[in-house]
């Protein structure tokens, strides 16, 4: 497929799901941040991502926009990019093999599946691969080679496990930050509150720890309690989680409140300062986080433009370990890999780097 035809077709792609969006609502108030799309012109012209380039490049775009436009989450588009990185090497390539003799295109998709012509075309070729996805029980919650095996029946399960850190670094990189799900978070206290509570009461967020939540409702009730209060900043570091995700789990704020003392004990932005300057998250759309992960990763880039100066973010060495370490304007540091951990200043003052200040 030649590199214009692609950038075309991500065109009409990209149209389609704003269109959806508009028309339906996009299933949530969350689905414009959920779902990423890609430039496949910059694809197509972006320094090699772990030895993979040029219109391999511009196919992951494909396949990324292809899930943009189901409103398919980073989760379901790093899959995606990983099954065909095990299948074609990003390549759309016009052969099969011995197992399958007509099997064609980036997902080696068989006859079965479509017209030649269809499976040659890499948005088609990766629609087909979302839609069975979609139709696999508890895919989110599957490790990612056998949610691919589960659409491919691969011979071996676990083929496509050696290719995810290259497909997280391809996504991460092709999507860039999400500025969209910064926008429009308000700098009211109270009113970031009552619409935590609300998430909450909808079920889109979750408490590991249930005795941080009264934190929030106390706000939300205009009664902030001293020791228990939460930073207005992690109130919107919450609410941009929470645009950027269709569901989050929070684990810990404030810490000085519960008595808690893990990690950096009463160093902790948890704790210092009246504690309540620091958010844990362990989950995102219903799968727990590594730090290291592609929901990590799209949170940690949605934050960093818009974080104050002196921020910072834990699990720098999960990312590290992982493959998918990242350039941030927050400081990093080591952390147990089993959260993202975002923080502000506990000392500082400086607000958030919004560039608009309406409400949720």
């Amino acid at each position: 497929m030649k590199k214009a035809l692609m950038i075309a077709l991500a065109a009409v792609l990209v149209v389609v799901f704003v269109g959806l969006a508009l028309v339906t609502g996009g299933g949530s108030q969350n689905s414009a941040c959920a779902a990423t799309a890609a430039n496949a012109d910059a694809a197509g012209a972006h320094d090699a991502i772990d030895g993979y380039s040029g219109d391999q490049l511009v196919n992951a775009a494909a396949i990324m926009n292809a899930g943009a436009a189901l409103g398919v989450d980073v989760q379901g588009q790093t899959i995606a990019v990983m099954t065909a990185m095990g299948e074609s090497t990003l390549k759309n390539i016009d052969y099969g093999d011995k197992a399958g003799p007509d099997s064609r295109g980036l997902f080696q998709q068989r006859d079965t599946w479509g017209t030649l012509a269809q499976r040659m075309n890499p948005a088609q070729a990766a629609t087909f691969f979302y839609q069975r996805l979609l139709k696999v029980p508890n895919w989110q919650t599957m490790t990612p080679t056998l949610a691919a095996h589960a659409v491919q029946i691969n011979r071996d399960p676990n083929h496509y496990a050696k290719f995810f850190n290259a497909a997280t670094a391809v996504v991460t990189a092709l999507s860039g930050g999400s500025a969209a799900c910064a926008a429009g978070v308000s700098g009211d206290a109270q009113a970031l509150a009552k619409h935590i509570v609300d998430l909450t009461n909808q079920g889109k967020i979750a408490w590991l720890s249930p005795t941080h939540f009264p934190e929030v409702q106390a706000i939300a009730d205009g009664k902030p309690k001293q020791n228990c209060n939460v930073d207005t900043r992690i109130l919107q570091v919450i609410t941009i989680a929470t645009k950027t995700f269709q569901s989050i789990g929070i684990s810990d704020v404030n810490r000085l409140c519960t008595g808690q003392r893990p990690g950096a004990g009463n160093l902790s932005a948890h704790v210092v300062n009246g504690g309540g300057h620091a958010v844990d998250f362990y989950a995102f759309d219903g799968t727990p986080t590594t730090g290291a992960d592609a929901n990590a990763i799209k949170l940690l880039r949605a934050l960093g433009p818009v974080m104050p100066d002196n921020s910072g973010t834990g699990q720098v060495q999960c990312r590290a370990n992982a493959g998918s370490s990242i350039d941030l304007p927050m400081n990093q540091f080591d952390d147990s890999c089993n959260h993202v951990h975002v923080q502000v200043d506990p000392k500082g003052d400086e607000p958030m780097k919004l560039t608009s200040g309406g409400d949720n």
